[in-house]
């Protein structure tokens, strides 16, 4: 998925990225090889064995990833936790960082396990494709192995999914203002819901 603003579009792009919405990945990684660039492209840098790796062993390293980017996104989201706006901003799934922020995790599984394959499924928010990257090769680390991203494919950003998604058939001017019609509600909804967005007459133009 890969959001393209047009005209006013472009200032909604803005808004939405303020909103420091989450993004989701699904992650192919290769145990056995490390790389310079962490990909199964780049300069091989070593091979190591991976037999001793289970889903379980797996897991478990996801789980502490998830816990120390869980307390990372608490402390930037600037609110005391023992506070009834946390409490409310905690059931509607608006605890988020506030301004810049590192690179954060906010959930990781496995979805496949085939030594030495694997594939992750990963939410985040602030990152970068060579970060998605990286954290495929520290659990390989931490596996006591090493291992390469083989894959990274972004099935969420934020309010739009692959539901959203254009086919490359589909790049003709009817089907894109369809899709700009269709969309328009979800984000005037998410920019409402976020950021209390009350511009009304900014909608009204592109109607």
């Amino acid at each position: 998925v890969s959001v393209l603003g047009i005209g006013d579009g472009n200032k909604l792009l803005t808004d939405l990225y303020h909103c420091h919405l989450t993004k989701v990945y699904t992650v192919g990684g290769l145990f056995g090889k490390a790389t310079d660039d962490f990909s199964d492209t780049g300069k091989l840098v070593e091979k190591t064995t991976f037999d001793h790796i289970t889903r379980e062993k797996l897991e478990r390293i996801l789980a502490v990833i998830q816990g120390t980017n869980h307390k990372a996104l608490l402390m930037h989201s600037n609110i005391d936790m023992k506070s009834q706006e946390a409490y409310e901003l905690a059931v509607k799934g608006l605890i988020r960082p506030m301004g810049k922020s590192p690179p954060i995790i906010t959930a990781i599984r496995c979805l496949q396990f085939a030594l030495p394959e694997f594939q992750l499924e990963i939410h985040c928010v602030h990152e970068t494709q060579q970060y998605v990257r990286k954290i495929v090769h520290e659990i390989g680390l931490e596996l006591k192995s090493s291992a390469v991203c083989t894959q990274v494919r972004r099935i969420r950003d934020g309010v739009f999914t692959l539901d959203d998604a254009l086919l490359r058939t589909q790049w003709n001017l009817q089907s894109i203002q369809n899709a700009i019609w269709d969309c328009q509600l979800k984000v005037k909804t998410e920019l409402e819901r976020t950021l209390g967005h009350q511009d009304k007459s900014h909608f009204q133009k592109m109607d």
